[in-house]
């Protein structure tokens, strides 16, 4: 038997730890999060994960990562807040196009912005779903930050819908006033996210 986390060999026989189960909560206990588990140099089939935990150690070589679930968090955070500002910039070029009549050029600055923008959404998801953050205790500008998600769902709603009718006018109109106003609150959603997986 071979117990290796974060690249430091682990005498899990001598602390008690018979199954690789009991080793996962071992490691869940130090607030760790497994990104990486190797069994006898394979990855495991997830799907069969309840059978895997009751596997005995003493038959099998393991080789694991962990990493801080805060820090992958906030790390995640920062990176989609760097590609919303990169979006902005796409937004406002989208937007500078649409007055000039470039349609297309528009178009293709715009296509970019979508994955962004859906990529944002699904990351404070995450976030919140890998720490245990209730959303609904979130709050931004005085509301939950589920209304904010909610009403962020909407405003793409109502761009694709101008898309689809090549209303280029409320287009326009939305990426101006709308759109600049949700990305400020979107900044405001993850410094208040920031400040719970930050606070003791």
């Amino acid at each position: 038997m071979s117990v290796t986390i974060d690249h430091e060999p682990l005498a899990a026989e001598k602390m008690g730890l018979r199954t690789i189960g009991q080793l996962l909560s071992h490691i869940q206990r130090d607030n760790r999060l497994v990104t990486n588990l190797l069994i006898d140099g394979q990855e495991p089939d997830l799907d069969c994960i309840s059978t895997i935990r009751h596997s005995l150690l003493n038959s099998h070589t393991l080789f694991i990562e962990t990493a801080d679930p805060e820090i992958m968090a906030l790390d995640a955070l920062d990176e989609v807040e760097g590609q919303l500002r990169e979006t902005d910039r796409s937004r406002a070029d989208a937007v500078e196009m649409l007055q000039r009549g470039q349609k297309n050029k528009a178009l293709e600055k715009l296509s970019g912005c979508f994955s962004t923008w859906q990529n944002a959404q699904e990351s404070v998801l995450k976030v919140a779903q890998l720490l245990r953050i209730n959303l609904e205790g979130v709050s931004v500008l005085g509301r939950p930050l589920t209304q904010l998600l909610g009403g962020f769902g909407e405003q793409l709603r109502q761009i694709k819908s101008a898309l689809e009718n090549r209303d280029f006018v409320t287009l326009s109109d939305i990426l101006t006033y709308e759109a600049n106003e949700t990305s400020s609150q979107w900044r405001q959603a993850f410094d208040a996210l920031r400040q719970i997986i930050q606070s003791p």
